[in-house]
């Protein structure tokens, strides 16, 4: 299969990588609208200069190509998948769907009346923690869940688009962790509540600090805090999880995966302790592909045999419509009720 891939720097570089170790996809060619960054790419993955493009608007006249692979920044992911779409071009589109709600809510028009996949890269969900801790869940060993704690602090500094964001965490970031609590929880929110603000130290110019509450159609309600301006003890980028379940607990720490056992209550009356089993390391899941090699491959079976992918444009606004309502929260104050 036989794609083009739009934005060749930053996060590009994963892609071009997951490309060129692929034995299913191959490149036709590139957009890039950056003189540096094309120089840069070209000499780096030695790339023929007439396979890159300025526009996918002029690279889909001139060459022959499958798919799209979209990593430009989310103000452009609009323009850029509707052009696709229009021209009968599947797109695999690096996360968030788009800037803003309206622009989302445009991808998933277009994809519905043209029929082409559109796909999101939320590639935390194929990661090996990610995966041993839904097993676990899955195996229903630890009955319902009544309440999660995620915590995620991180200090990147990465200039660009980022820092410039109204709310980069949230926004750039947290879609990752807000889908995780789709994938783990089977379930969508009903109603959130955040607050969000920039401590002093902050190289960002919007909020990159946050706490959210979220409470989701089955019962179960999420304590979500973050920071990407952490100055110290930062957790994976998976962020470290705890799941308080009807007959015990699994947590997530530092991408390792625990579970331990409520095996019932000591005496008869009066104050009485529970008793649990010992806490025991969940040996990983086994994965022959994790994160963009995972994607990757789900796209090109979902394009060359039709088969759905989990993460369509039309489940993805779920998660995203979680952002929208995140923010929506901060700037007003109150609890938000999920309409998407």
């Amino acid at each position: 299969m036989k794609v083009i891939q739009v934005g060749i720097g930053g996060m590009g570089n994963a892609w071009i990588n997951a490309v060129l170790k692929s034995s299913e996809v191959e490149f036709a060619g590139f957009v890039e609208v950056s003189e540096a960054i094309i120089e840069e790419q070209a000499g780096r993955y030695n790339i023929d200069r007439s396979r890159i493009f300025k526009s996918l608007g002029d690279a889909v006249k001139k060459i022959h190509a499958d798919a799209v692979i979209n990593v430009t920044p989310p103000q452009f992911h609009k323009d850029v998948s509707c052009l696709a779409m229009d021209a009968g071009l599947p797109v695999l589109s690096e996360k968030p769907l788009a800037g803003t709600l309206s622009d989302a809510l445009a991808i998933v028009h277009k994809s519905d009346e043209t029929g082409v996949l559109h796909m999101v890269t939320q590639n935390y969900r194929y990661h090996v923690p990610i995966q041993t801790v839904k097993q676990v869940l899955d195996s229903g060993e630890l009955g319902k869940i009544g309440a999660v704690t995620v915590e995620f602090f991180k200090g990147p500094h990465f200039g660009g688009f980022r820092e410039e964001m109204p709310y980069p965490l949230i926004i750039d970031m947290s879609i990752h962790h807000f889908d995780l609590m789709r994938f783990f929880l089977d379930s969508n929110p009903v109603s959130v509540y955040g607050r969000s603000w920039n401590p002093p130290w902050s190289w960002y110019k919007g909020d990159a600090s946050a706490s959210v509450s979220l409470k989701f159609a089955n019962g179960a309600v999420v304590a979500y805090n973050g920071s990407w301006c952490s100055n110290g003890q930062e957790t994976p980028w998976n962020a470290n999880w705890r799941f308080e379940c009807e007959k015990g607990v699994v947590t997530l720490k530092d991408d390792q995966v625990y579970v331990e056992h409520l095996m019932g209550v000591e005496g008869s009356e009066g104050f009485r302790n529970s008793l649990h089993d010992e806490v025991a390391l969940v040996p990983p899941f086994a994965m022959e592909r994790e994160a963009q090699a995972y994607l990757l491959h789900e796209f090109y079976e979902a394009v060359t045999s039709g088969k759905a992918p989990a993460t369509t444009c039309q489940d993805n606004i779920k998660s995203l419509g979680i952002v929208f309502d995140v923010v929506q929260s901060f700037a007003t104050g109150e609890v938000v009720q999920s309409t998407v």
